[in-house]
């Protein structure tokens, strides 16, 4: 199974396992009036936000949550409210985001070669050399306010159990879109009502994408442009330098460090993202599972099961026993056990899923 199935499924949950995907969504405010714009078919913008390919742009993000999830210090744009972050791109890889968090603010940069990423707050800078990769990904707190990535993601792996339209216009960021809307079949079972993915008329890329779930009005979040600036940008916008004392370690290393001091942290996070997670369902209803390490159950701090048990509820039936998180567009169903079923549906679907994780 692909690793963008993965990214869809356990983005859709809030877990943070890699890109962001469906987690960051809602309107922006003042959008403006509706442009006028010559008709186009749905399949003519499906085409486009697949195959675009954003040029040099600068610009600023706003997300706007309402998910019922908690604070989240690896990618605080998960948390419900409003965030806001500034991306540039040269248009060929070369990317810098800005993502603030409270007082702070975590820097990403990929000069081409290498990614860093610096945390203000603790001075510490991850240095991610390229090898002889391509092209690398960029790290999920910066896929995480990209629109058109998200976007992408979403099409890709649910057009064909979708209903696809064109639902008029808007203007983002001052820009004349059309509005491409997905909405699942209705052989679908899931939480998620519709998606609406504004795509530039001019530019053909995706500038905001909203998710609106079963039984509420307002949509339950999104992640879209507010300002973007086309065109070249400052060359000295993709180059870093490490600040002074600052500490700097290659992900390898982190993951070293990690797994000596913290391993009883990552249990959830590990058994979600892991080299051979378990697929059922397609589309919109994709169940992914998996199985945290005895280990991990039994060595799980205090502070993070506290979390745990004030977001959870217990339940039970002829799978077992254990505890249900749910929000407005996923949820996740762990098992005393250690298994973990988790997808953008009701949690009934993760009851009959459960008893088939290995």
């Amino acid at each position: 199974m692909n690793k963008r199935k993965v990214t869809l499924v356990a983005a859709a949950t809030g877990v943070i396992t890699g890109v962001a995907g469906l987690s960051l969504l809602a309107m922006p405010a003042g959008a403006g009036q509706p442009p006028s714009l010559p008709d186009v078919s749905a399949e003519s913008l499906v085409q486009q936000v697949l195959t675009s390919k954003p040029g040099a742009f600068g610009g600023t993000v706003e997300v706007d949550n309402k998910l019922g999830l908690p604070a989240i210090s690896q990618i605080p744009q998960l948390a419900d409210g409003k965030h806001s972050a500034r991306i540039w791109t040269d248009g060929n890889g070369k990317f810098r985001a800005a993502l603030p968090n409270g007082q702070s603010e975590q820097t990403i940069v990929n000069d081409g070669k290498t990614t860093w990423s610096w945390n203000s707050q603790d001075n510490e800078v991850t240095k991610a050399e390229h090898k002889d990769e391509p092209k690398a990904e960029k790290p999920a707190q910066a896929e995480s306010v990209d629109p058109a990535t998200a976007a992408k993601q979403v099409v890709e792996l649910t057009r064909e159990f979708s209903e696809i339209s064109v639902d008029g216009t808007a203007r983002v960021a001052n820009r004349a879109a059309y509005e491409l809307v997905l909405t699942p079949k209705a052989s679908e079972k899931t939480l998620i009502r519709e998606v609406r993915i504004a795509v530039d008329s001019e530019l053909k890329m995706p500038l905001r994408v909203a998710v609106l779930t079963n039984g509420t009005a307002e949509p339950a979040g999104t992640v879209g442009f507010s300002e973007i600036n086309v065109g070249p940008q400052d060359p000295k916008l993709f180059e870093f330098t490490p600040p002074a004392q600052a500490k700097v370690t290659t992900p390898e290393a982190k993951e070293s460090e990690q797994g000596r001091d913290r391993r009883p942290e990552l249990g959830l996070e590990q058994a979600l993202q892991g080299k051979d997670p378990q697929f059922f369902g397609t589309g919109w209803d994709t169940v992914v599972g998996a199985r945290i390490p005895a280990e991990a159950m039994t060595q799980v701090p205090a502070e993070a099961q506290g979390l745990v048990d004030k977001f959870t509820k217990k339940v039970s039936g002829a799978w077992g026993s254990g505890q249900v998180f749910t929000t407005k567009v996923a949820t996740i169903l762990i098992a005393d056990d250690g298994r973990v079923v988790a997808g953008a549906v009701p949690e009934q679907v993760l009851f009959d899923t459960i008893g088939h994780v290995k």
